[in-house]
């Protein structure tokens, strides 16, 4: 039986009536100018953050070759073109687009987590002195810094390279390849489509945070749902972890913004229309498609070699404070557009798979997975809201939107209403009150970031495991942040 939920959009569009089809399933069927129907993972409670961006679903549904439906996790809210949380596929055989506004403009904004050695009992004495370690070791902020200067030419080598050229310069250890996504690179980067403002952006933001919602946490795996599972991505309850949330920085932001105002010029060539300028977009195997795809491809290795970068001086910190030595558990992003091979109507269909505020989780099986890895599925790494849990999940055999799932919380107020709820101060002494360790860069981003600003990331998680999206490995709870 299914139920009727309604949605109504802030920019008076008309509203969108929603069948509930299963409890954390909703479809929005086709009208207008949609190609496919609109599918919401999603609880009725989480739908009632969402109304602004069922207008983005069902504008994302009208791309030229699109296949499927047009897809929005359970922590979906607002974006640029596409709604964060929003996953879309499209056949590339069949004149189906690239959108960058289907990947935003942190391009490979991801998640890497690392295990300690060591549990929380026997890092506790040391946690002081790790976190004040973090806050000097740790570039962030919105301007430059990082962790590494490049040289002459190095730039270069980085967008190619990714996390591979970072180990293969000292700054890691060959595990972190084998547990990174395409094994800390993308193959198919273009470093000649990557302008010069991007590059002058990116050259000073190696090995950097940043600032808005990115952080470097530590946290205690809290509670272990699937014992064997959590044993083979590396994590046991009690032990101490950090979870680094970040992505391409300026450079990604950069070569998003260059490349939309491209394909807006370039779509009346292709008789392509969309009902937002901020989807505009191309054929993917047009010469402005493989121009974004190059770029975009080189923004990613560029967010896993900044990740890298900053893994390398956590670890630093942590075996200076406490001898503790971490290990990758995964490097997964959630800002992205892959070539990917999907049955669509019963048959392989070589596809553009767009994944934004989206994460990639294979199944068990999966080809792609590393080999010690390949049994139990890929990590699926969630961060929580400042102050709250963070999740480990599995992808799932069945796994619906292209194997894809959540990606966090998910925002519910804006930046400057969540600063007005609370003062950075403020929010720090209730945090330490807590037994969180907090590390601010500035007191306005902090307060930016206050946990209400978020939907309940429990809630997110459990929605994105009812739809079937994949299933929960383990919980974490933080001891400590460090903040742009």
């Amino acid at each position: 039986m299914t139920r009727r939920a309604r949605g109504t959009p802030d920019r008076e569009e008309p509203a969108m009536e929603l069948v509930e089809e299963t409890p954390h399933r909703f479809r929005l069927d086709p009208h207008g100018a949609m190609r496919v129907p609109g599918v919401v993972f999603a609880s009725r409670d989480l739908l009632a953050d969402a109304r602004q961006s069922l207008a983005q679903v069902a504008n994302v549904a009208t791309l030229p070759g699109i296949v499927g439906a047009s897809y929005a996790m359970p922590d979906i809210h607002w974006g640029y073109g596409f709604p964060i949380g929003g996953v879309a596929a499209t056949a590339v055989e069949e004149g189906g687009v690239i959108s960058p506004g289907g990947v935003g403009f942190d391009i490979s904004c991801g998640v890497r987590l690392l295990a300690a050695d060591r549990d929380r009992a026997e890092l506790t004495p040391a946690l002081g002195a790790i976190m004040d370690g973090l806050d000097r070791a740790i570039p962030r902020g919105a301007g430059p810094g990082g962790v590494w200067r490049p040289g002459p030419g190095e730039l270069d080598r980085i967008l190619e390279g990714g996390a591979r050229y970072a180990v293969g310069h000292g700054y890691g250890e060959e595990r972190d390849l084998l547990r990174c996504e395409d094994g800390g690179a993308v193959d198919d980067a273009e470093v000649r489509e990557v302008g010069e403002r991007a590059r002058e952006r990116g050259l000073g933001q190696v090995g950097s945070l940043g600032s808005a919602n990115h952080f470097l946490e530590v946290q205690e795996v809290s509670e272990v749902y699937d014992e064997t599972v959590a044993a083979a991505f590396g994590i046991t309850a009690g032990q101490v972890c950090v979870m680094i949330h970040c992505g391409s920085r300026g450079l990604g932001h950069q070569i998003c913004t260059d490349h939309v105002r491209a394909m807006d010029r370039a779509m009346a060539r292709y008789r392509i229309t969309v009902p937002d300028r901020q989807l505009a977009c191309t054929p993917v195997d047009s010469p402005e498609g493989r121009a974004y795809l190059g770029a975009m491809a080189a923004a990613a290795n560029y967010g896993r070699a900044n990740r890298q970068l900053l893994s390398y001086a956590a670890r630093k910190v942590f075996r200076r404070a406490s001898g503790a030595h971490l290990s990758l558990v995964y490097d997964v992003s959630h800002n992205l557009a892959k070539l990917e091979t999907h049955h669509v109507d019963g048959r392989p269909r070589p596809l553009c798979v767009h994944r934004k505020g989206a994460t990639r989780a294979f199944p068990p099986g999966h080809p792609e997975l590393p080999a010690d890895l390949r049994e139990s599925g890929q990590p699926v790494l969630i961060p929580g809201t400042m102050g709250t849990a963070s999740y480990v999940l599995a992808g799932v055999i069945g796994g619906d939107a292209f194997a894809s799932t959540c990606h966090g919380a998910g925002r519910r107020m804006s930046r400057h209403e969540a600063a007005r709820t609370v003062t950075g101060r403020e929010l720090r002494a209730r945090l330490e009150r807590a037994g969180i360790a907090v590390r601010p860069r500035s007191w306005r981003g902090l307060s930016e970031e206050t946990p209400e600003a978020y939907k309940d990331v429990g809630a997110v998680v459990a929605a994105s495991e009812g739809a079937g999206l994949c299933r929960t490995v383990a919980r974490l709870v933080p001891l400590g942040v460090v903040k742009g």
